[in-house]
Parts: structure tokens; sequence; C-alpha cells
């Protein structure tokens, strides 16, 4: 009976040895599983970050807006009439950079808010003199709009009027001269403004083309 007992005591301090053994190893996992969630918390996503940054860098960067028309929308249903506004702005930071976006809602605040985001998403860069005018005579076309425009010397002004006027403001130009030559919608406007300025070729590029020097053209 007594070798019963022993074996019996061996036996419960094995398997005491082995439960000790298990939970050490169960609490060195929870160790690591703990460390891993907690890098991967603290593990920087960089999708998220990139949208940050696009986002704080229209935020920051000095853009300003300005609204060219507002527009209400009534659609008669068969429940009533229902009314929403549209809303047609440009931005730009008067550096070259400029674009425009519209947005309808029901509201005017929501409207504003999803033109400025779209106008965001079309910002386009232009080019201009070191005095604040284009470089030749160009005209822009979108759809049936029609814009002349034309280098003015230093000290003319902006001859524009309209959407094409808040363009050129918000692009930075300070001399320039510009004609109406097709419709006078303000999204065409504004598009064949931006289409204009955009297709702008400089001497340097015009020589590279033609394999000749500057002083050559």
């Amino acid at each position: 009976m007594a070798i019963v007992d022993n074996n019996s005591q061996e036996m419960k301090k094995t398997m005491g040895q082995n439960q000790n053994g298990a939970n050490e190893n169960s609490g060195v996992k929870t160790q690591k599983e703990t460390t891993n969630l907690s890098e991967k918390k603290t593990s920087p996503n960089k999708n998220f970050i990139a949208k940050k940054q696009k986002k704080s860098y229209f935020a920051t960067d000095g853009f300003e807006q300005k609204v060219v028309k507002i527009k209400r929308i009534n659609k008669t249903t068969k429940g009533g009439r229902k009314m929403r506004f549209s809303v047609l702005l440009v931005i730009g930071d008067r550096k070259g950079n400029v674009g425009f976006g519209m947005g309808k809602s029901i509201e005017i605040p929501t409207a504003m808010q999803k033109a400025l985001k779209n106008a965001k998403n079309n910002l386009t860069k232009v080019i201009m003199t070191k005095k604040g005018s284009i470089y030749h005579d160009i005209v822009g076309k979108a759809c049936a709009a029609k814009i002349l425009l034309k280098p003015a010397p230093l000290g003319t002004g902006i001859v524009a009027g309209g959407a094409v006027r808040t363009v050129i403001e918000l692009a930075g130009y300070s001399d320039i001269y510009t004609k109406n030559l097709g419709k006078n919608t303000p999204a065409n406007m504004i598009q064949a403004t931006i289409n204009g300025l955009q297709a702008q070729k400089t001497v340097e590029y015009i020589a590279k083309m033609r394999d000749k020097k500057i002083t050559e053209l």
C-alpha cells in the first residue's frame, strides 16, 4: 500500500508541474499576443496617413474660393414639388493652381461642401509669365463656349467679366485681355478658360520641339 501511495504522490507532483508549465506557456502566449496587438495598433497605416496629408494640404495652403452661381432646381413629382440647390464655385491659390466644381443638395451649405470637394479633386496647374500675363494669344474651347485670351502689357489689369474673371483672378494673373466668342454658360466658360490657359506653350518648349536655340526663333 505504501508503494501505491508513493506512486500516486509522484503522479500528482508531475501533474502539478505540467500544469504550472502549461500556465507559464499560456502566459507567454498571451504576452506575445498583447505585444502583437499593441504593435498593430501603433503601426501606422500608410493609406490613412496619405489621405490625411492630402486633406491637410488643401486646408493649409491658402486656397481661396468664390461662388460663381447658385441655382434653385424645382422638380415636380406625384407627391409635390421637390426643391434642390446647385452651387458652382472656383478655388485657387493665386500661384497657378486653380479648379472648379459643382455640387447639388437640398441645402446650400451641403451643396457648397460638395462643390468644394469636387473643385479640390479637379485642381490644375497653369503657367504664366514673370509679369503675370500669358505667353501668346489662344482660344479655349469647351462645348459651345469659346474664350479668347490675349497677353496684356504691365498695368493693364484683368479685362474680363463674370466667371472668366473669377478663374483668372484666382489663378494669379494680373494683366490679360479676354473676349467671349461663344455661349455664356458659366460652367462651360470656366472650363474653356482653364483649357486655354493649360494650352499655353513657353518659348523654351517651342525651341526644344524645333531643335533650335531660343535666339534662333
